[in-house]
């Protein structure tokens, strides 16, 4: 699939070395979804805002940083490349997906070219986020309810495939996921998710490792 030029830009092109928040319309708590200063704030925008403020409050503690990634780039190219798809990812949720670990087509490749960051309003993985579930869709055309997504039209992507990241305390911080502009059959579709599965889990003993077994007391 060939990038159009006169289509805007699904992602920007230019990626930051680390996410910038902005300080726009009025904030709720230390980090929170920006909201235009007089609006009303909804019950499921005070919950998005409490999320993020729970997201950010752990991966400080961890000590994770929100910048790009070369240890997760790697992981996202292997994840891609086990499941033979163009497009990989490591997606902390931030005040916008931010893809701390990607991998994606070279430049030349007539591919489209994406950046760090997406809306929330893009893709499938504020889906995974939501239900805390992996989602595999090996056609997205297959359902009505996922096939109308602007990941769609700008992008072509048929395929999509996403596991959540779930910190034990029961944070959801993200998601891994693989993209592609082909469909892939139906009998693929377990083995593809359990690779993205498989993947979250690396992704989870890198943010938070598994604290080392005690020593057997001397006898």
């Amino acid at each position: 699939m060939s990038y159009q030029p006169n289509k805007p830009p699904l992602w920007p092109q230019a990626a930051p070395s680390a996410v910038s928040l902005p300080q726009r319309g009025m904030r709720d708590g230390a980090h929170g979804l920006s909201i235009p200063a007089g609006a009303a704030i909804t019950g499921r925008q005070s919950q998005q805002a409490t999320e993020l403020a729970q997201r950010y409050e752990l991966l400080e503690r961890l000590g994770v940083s929100t910048a790009a990634s070369a240890h997760f780039d790697e992981l996202a190219r292997d994840m891609a490349e086990k499941a033979g798809f163009l497009y990989g990812f490591v997606n902390l949720f931030l005040e916008e997906q931010t893809f701390v670990g990607l991998h994606q087509p070279p430049a030349d490749s007539g591919y489209v070219i994406v950046g760090r960051t997406m809306s929330h309003d893009h893709g499938w993985c504020p889906e995974v986020v939501a239900r805390k579930k992996a989602l595999p869709l090996h056609d997205v055309h297959a359902s009505p309810r996922f096939s109308g997504n602007h990941v769609v039209d700008a992008v072509g992507i048929r395929s999509y495939f996403g596991a959540p990241l779930i910190h034990e305390s029961g944070t959801v911080l993200g998601t891994v996921c693989v993209i592609d502009p082909e469909k892939r059959p139906l009998s693929e579709a377990r083995r593809l998710r359990d690779i993205v599965i498989t993947a979250g889990t690396q992704v989870m003993n890198r943010i938070a490792p598994a604290p080392a077994p005690a020593p057997a007391p001397v006898r």
